[in-house]
């Protein structure tokens, strides 16, 4: 992370920050029904996770006939900043995206009462009556892309390269290894985890454990270290003539013919369910989307994955069995536990 702007910096710069990042937000719009505002914790530019988060603010203000507009934060600091400049404004609902708003949210929330908060991908320690959380069960996707990588692996060995070793990160290596034997029984998993000091944004150490694992036989690779940490498994999966699989978005177009297929956050839906819900008086209270909800899909399970680039996409048997595991999660036949819960 980038360092800490002084003191002075930071009171002097807060309201010109806000404004800064409101007046380059994509597609604000104006509206005479409730008023949304975003913050995202880092730039939306070409992060796919935060433009389908921008498409769900901009879809919710379309719903209801309201205005829109998002802060674009950059570092910690400007993400405080950018939080108490929307808190300024007033809004119906403000927005936050990802896990580093825990903190920040917790103290607007407790002294703004009258704020709305809707809570996007994580929740705060302590529930408050002001903020709604949206959080993902994630490990039901990871489970249907390690069914594909039981199909589709020749020695039998899966791997997953995690950028934390904690419970919450789990949910991107444990379900991959579940879903492979349930494809492939004799299906053996190889967890490693960057750690260190900056393990979202270490691509040279997310290439380096890929690397290791190729050199064990691993032919399929589950990369969950972040956009920039992930563009390291590729790369080394790349080199190594094996297979990946991306996080939150279609990863595909960064290395096609490696990405096989791409675990969906649908950040979008949860953004306009979640806006939807609060507008309704549903406040407070924990949401949680999975495959049902069309929270968490694949890339491979879209309309569109003949576009997507993918590996995927050449193997329609592949994707016909994933499908009708989908289908079993839907219906409630097949339940993934969660390793976070454990």
């Amino acid at each position: 992370m980038r360092a800490r702007l002084g003191i002075l910096l930071l009171a002097a710069g807060a309201l010109a920050t806000g404004c800064n990042a409101a007046a380059n937000s994509p597609g604000a719009s104006e509206g005479d029904g409730p008023s949304l505002v975003l913050v995202t914790p880092n730039p939306v530019g070409v992060n796919d996770f935060l433009k389908l988060a921008v498409t769900g603010i901009e879809d919710a203000a379309s719903e209801h006939k309201g205005s829109q507009k998002v802060y674009q934060s950059t570092d910690p600091a400007s993400i405080q900043q950018n939080v108490a400049a929307a808190v300024r404004d007033k809004p119906d609902v403000i927005v936050a995206v990802g896990f580093n708003f825990a903190d920040v949210l917790a103290q607007q929330a407790e002294q703004n009462p009258d704020q709305q908060f809707l809570f996007v991908d994580s929740c705060t320690e302590k529930p408050y009556p002001n903020v709604t959380c949206a959080v993902f069960r994630e490990y039901e996707g990871v489970f249907l892309a390690g069914a594909e990588a039981g199909l589709l692996t020749r020695s039998g060995k899966v791997g997953a390269v995690v950028a934390v070793d904690a419970p919450q990160f789990h949910r991107y290596s444990e379900p991959f290894g579940l879903g492979a034997r349930r494809t492939r029984p004799d299906a053996a998993l190889s967890p490693l985890f960057i750690g260190g000091a900056n393990p979202f944004n270490d691509p040279g150490r997310a290439k380096q454990l890929t690397a290791t694992l190729a050199g064990q036989g691993v032919d399929h690779v589950m990369g969950a270290a972040s956009a920039s940490g992930n563009l390291g498994v590729f790369e080394a999966a790349k080199e190594a003539g094996i297979f990946a699989f991306g996080v939150d978005a279609n990863q595909c177009p960064a290395e096609p013919g490696v990405v096989v297929d791409n675990v969906i956050k649908r950040t979008d839906v949860v953004i306009t369910d979640g806006v939807t819900a609060i507008l309704d008086g549903k406040r407070g209270e924990t949401r949680s989307y999975g495959v049902k909800e069309e929270g968490i899909s694949l890339t491979g399970l879209q309309p569109d994955v003949a576009q997507s680039q993918c590996v995927i996409a050449d193997h329609p048997d592949v994707l016909t069995q994933v499908g009708k595991l989908r289908d079993e999660i839907t219906a409630g036949t097949l339940t993934i536990d969660d390793p976070a819960a454990a």
